[in-house]
């Protein structure tokens, strides 16, 4: 891939909520080209599909790209990130930030990354102070109680995860 600088923002995505819109928000005026990794991680239990999840973030960032800002796609991995990240000509990993948790687990992986491919930079942003409590996990379960998740998500998203819950219920 040729187009500038390559930077990637890595995650599950499980579902996409708006402290991850507003880091591709930011990221974007940093690079050229934006791709959106979406992990596969067979240990982790995801409640939306790849391809959901694909199509949620897809939707839910076309609003950022163009008008001077980057282009963005977004892509399934299931490897190491170092690895995609190679194989997606990036030279920045982007990464979110909302507490000293985040920070301490962060850390750990950037040093990590650099014994790997000292080449890649790993760069962090703040989560605005907004969106520093929005955690996909405590979304997933405030919907599935009930609650309205409308303040840390998209409405579009926002219903896709009611239905869903809603089916699951239905289910079991």
């Amino acid at each position: 891939m040729n187009a500038g600088r390559v930077g990637l923002y890595p995650g599950t995505f499980d579902p996409v909520t708006l402290g991850h819109l507003d880091i591709v928000q930011r990221a974007v005026k940093l690079v050229d080209h934006l791709v959106i990794g979406i992990a596969n991680n067979p240990s982790k239990t995801q409640m939306f599909t790849l391809e959901e999840r694909m199509e949620m973030i897809r939707r839910e960032t076309a609003r950022f790209s163009g008008n001077g800002a980057a282009t963005i796609t977004v892509e399934t991995f299931d490897s190491l990130l170092i690895q995609f990240a190679r194989k997606i000509g990036a030279r920045m990993i982007i990464r979110g930030l909302r507490a000293v948790s985040d920070f301490e687990y962060e850390f750990q992986m950037v040093a990590m990354n650099q014994r790997l491919d000292p080449d890649i930079e790993t760069v962090f942003l703040m989560a605005d102070p907004r969106h520093q409590a929005i955690a996909s996990r405590l979304v997933k379960e405030i919907a599935s109680f009930g609650g309205d998740v409308s303040a840390f998500t998209t409405p579009t998203v926002a219903e896709v995860l009611k239905t869903r819950i809603a089916a699951r219920q239905k289910k079991g």
